[in-house]
């Protein structure tokens, strides 16, 4: 049985342990409110707009003008992965992470192999993972999380945007958590370019096809829409992944305090028996002396 020493050096550390795990439960449940406020707004603009730049994808599919709705053979693909700064948030970057190596070495394993496979990072967790691994990162952009608004993330949606263009990806795909509530998030691979051209992958319950009206012209629209809803999508993944690593983390950082409490309880009990034994040995010594003294 340990000692008491032991016994309180144990509870104190516990018990700071869960001062800390506390306080991080709080702070991340305050970013959570903001970032859950933000997400739950963008999110029906965003799915709108996109399900409008799809019908109207189709009915221009063989214009010259929409060169992001061709489905070119995917032999050079750009997986953006986004995980986050920090870690205490439980199976939050672990998740993106196996799902990148899933597709790297499952998915895209034949560009991999011939070295037309690139990495964009977003987030510490990913850039420091692949890189120590020697994985092809092409960019790092650890800072959008530092400050994440729109105009930040709008300069890497149109290098993104460029660089499919210029015809050196196929493929874009974004790996990321989508925010579902505070205790749920759902891993998602979200094809970025082409633009999927079936308006029931954004509602599924509308499968018919739209018609609208569009002033001065198809084309021109395209050229305008289209990358304002790129730049549009980027940024809801981003806020998805951030309102997901927070309400991780919050739930975590419970899990944890509840857990130290759990402990402290067993750890008193523990310090409660140690005690007890050692009045009872030293009622023993005193007894026994007497005892001795009697004789």
């Amino acid at each position: 049985m340990p000692g008491l020493k032991e016994v309180r050096i144990r509870i104190a550390s516990v018990k700071s342990t869960q001062q800390i795990t506390n306080a991080m439960k709080m702070v991340a449940a305050s970013k959570f409110r903001k970032a859950q406020t933000a997400i739950i707004k963008l999110r029906p603009y965003a799915a709108k707009l996109r399900e409008i730049l799809q019908n109207l994808s189709v009915s221009i599919e063989n214009s010259d003008e929409n060169v992001f709705t061709r489905n070119r053979q995917p032999e050079k693909i750009l997986l953006v992965i986004i995980t986050s700064n920090r870690g205490l948030c439980g199976a939050f970057n672990s998740n993106v992470i196996k799902m990148g190596l899933h597709l790297i070495h499952n998915g895209y394993a034949p560009q991999f192999k011939n070295g037309n496979l690139k990495l964009i990072t977003i987030g510490k967790k990913a850039t420091e993972f692949f890189s120590k691994r020697n994985y092809p990162v092409r960019e790092s952009h650890d800072e959008l999380f530092d400050k994440l608004t729109f105009d930040n993330v709008a300069p890497l949606a149109e290098r993104l945007i460029k660089a499919f263009s210029a015809n050196e990806f196929d493929r874009i795909e974004l790996v990321y958590n989508q925010f579902k509530n505070a205790a749920v998030q759902n891993l998602i691979v979200e094809q970025f370019l082409p633009v999927s051209q079936n308006p029931a992958t954004v509602n599924p319950v509308q499968a018919t096809e739209a018609d609208y009206l569009f002033e001065p012209d198809k084309e021109t629209i395209v050229r305008e829409i289209i990358p304002k809803t790129l730049r549009i999508q980027l940024f809801k993944a981003l806020l998805d992944s951030f309102a997901s690593e927070q309400g991780a983390r919050m739930t975590a950082m419970q899990k944890a305090t509840d857990n130290a409490q759990d402990l402290l309880r067993e750890l008193s009990i523990s310090y409660n028996k140690a005690r007890q034994n050692a009045i009872t040995s030293a009622l023993i010594e005193i007894v026994s002396g007497a005892e001795a003294l009697k004789r």
